[in-house]
């Protein structure tokens, strides 16, 4: 089994949540600010389409206890994984590729799996499509051309608006933590 990778996607280790979250996967599941929470056997997701809410969810994890990275920068509850380059340290229990969406399909999804699960599953967010995803009409934009090609409009409803200079139409990026 594995658990989908989109944008940036915060890879937590279902053992320890159990382990170590107060109140377990139940308790740990009513902490989630988005709806981007999938699961399999061994993994939890959690997504975010900007690093800059990545990190206040990151310290929030930690101080619930769990542990990003020992002092050989290696993954040990957590880890963060971008849907095109991939796990972003050192890690033994997870991996990252590439799947069919569904068997025998074109539609092939970012992924992440424990290395001990060699099951051909790959569980999303409840109500996730193929069809709406951000894998299907993914537009990325690096930090430092963010200025050049897209310009701010609004806040709304949780999303932030901008104009993107490059083909002339409204994009949107869901938030979570505001600056």
């Amino acid at each position: 089994m594995s658990v989908l990778v989109e944008a940036i996607s915060v890879i937590i280790k279902r053992s320890s949540i159990d382990e170590k979250w107060p109140g377990g996967l139940i308790s740990f599941s009513k902490s989630v600010p988005n709806t981007s929470f999938c699961r399999d056997k061994y993994l939890v997701r959690v997504g975010f389409m900007t690093p800059v809410d990545v990190e206040p969810y990151m310290n929030m994890l930690e101080n619930g206890g769990l542990v990003y990275l020992n002092e050989k920068q290696e993954a040990i509850d957590i880890l963060v994984a971008e849907q095109l380059s991939g796990i972003s340290t050192e890690c033994n229990w997870a991996s990252f590729g590439y799947a069919d969406y569904e068997r025998n399909s074109s539609q092939r999804v970012a992924i992440c799996s424990h290395v001990d699960d060699k099951k051909h599953i790959t569980h999303t967010p409840m109500g996730w499509t193929y069809k709406n995803s951000l894998t299907s009409s993914f537009g990325f934009v690096p930090t430092e051309y963010t200025d050049r090609s897209l310009e701010f409009l609004r806040h709304e409803n949780g999303l932030d608006v901008y104009f993107n200079k490059l083909t002339n139409k409204e994009v949107y990026i869901a938030r979570v933590a505001q600056e």
